[in-house]
């Protein structure tokens, strides 16, 4: 087992080292949060006052951060010093440009750097079962893929650096877009008189079928528990879906790529956000849906 440096133990975060922890690593972990560094504690993590203690000596660094600039920030300072043995692991959602930059800057100090973005929200960050997608050189890849094996079930090489964003903001531009169209459908299936549980046996059958009908029905109470079963509390907020659909947006612009789709799901979550319900589950715009139908 080895010495690992986490950064960063948001909901995601804590969940990911927690399971580093119990496959037997010395997991060194650092957030500025005081309850966060508890909770890290508590799942077997050895609590670090600073980002660049975690890092020392660490044969691997984990950073889960907000955005770019977080990111950019830590390595920049906190992990100027780290060995050139050491991989680093960002498995924060930031755009591509700043994946690649900082991916580069790592090289020229002679150390090795993947972009590895999560999918499957806090459940799967705490059971262990994410999915990562990573951009870096084969070797780099080959280097993190123990630890990141260790946080989850699958583990897919995208590509060179930036390659792992690339794919996250792909994945949820669909995401964010299905989710809208399974409520549009739920919301009118309603009103022509369709029972919830009728229709969400069919869809989840047929044509319809998706991650967001089958394995995240936004109807309370139809298919497996989800947020919908917690009025809409926990899993992922509607504000993260905004910060990845416009980074999205801009990088379909930055590509010269149309995407219609995606920009209006945009708009309809940038409204969710700005009536003061960013902080529930992305699935919770069904509600407004609802409301806007009168």
């Amino acid at each position: 087992m080895a010495r690992v440096g986490f950064i960063g133990l948001g909901n995601m975060g804590g969940g990911m080292a927690a399971n580093l922890a119990k496959k037997g690593h010395d997991v060194r972990a650092f957030d500025l949060s005081a309850e966060a560094l508890a909770r890290a504690e508590a799942a077997g993590c050895l609590a670090a006052d600073s980002a660049a203690a975690a890092a020392e000596g660490a044969e691997a660094v984990v950073t889960m951060l907000p955005a770019g600039a977080h990111v950019e920030q830590v390595y920049a300072d906190s992990l100027a010093g780290v060995a050139a043995s050491t991989i680093l692991i960002d498995c924060s959602t930031i755009d591509v440009t700043t994946a690649r930059r900082v991916a580069e800057g790592a090289a020229t100090r002679g150390i090795a750097a993947v972009d590895a973005p999560v999918s499957g929200g806090i459940a799967a960050a705490n059971a262990g079962t994410l999915t990562f997608m990573v951009g870096g050189s084969a070797e780099a890849f080959e280097r993190a893929r123990p630890f990141l094996e260790d946080m989850g079930k699958a583990v897919v090489h995208a590509g060179a650096s930036g390659a792992g964003q690339a794919a996250k903001l792909c994945n949820n531009l669909i995401l964010g877009s299905t989710m809208i169209a399974t409520c549009e459908a739920f919301v009118l299936a309603e009103r022509l008189g369709l029972d919830a549980q009728t229709f969400f046996d069919i869809a989840s059958k047929a044509t319809a079928q998706s991650w967001s009908m089958t394995s995240y029905c936004p109807v309370p109470g139809v298919g497996p528990e989800s947020p919908a079963d917690r009025d809409y509390q926990g899993g992922f907020a509607g504000a993260l879906m905004l910060k990845d659909l416009n980074l999205a947006m801009a990088a379909a612009a930055d590509a010269h790529a149309e995407v219609p789709m995606g920009a209006r799901a945009t708009e309809l979550y940038t409204a969710f956000a700005e009536a003061g319900r960013g902080g529930e589950d992305f699935s919770g715009i069904i509600r407004m849906l609802a409301e806007a139908a009168g």
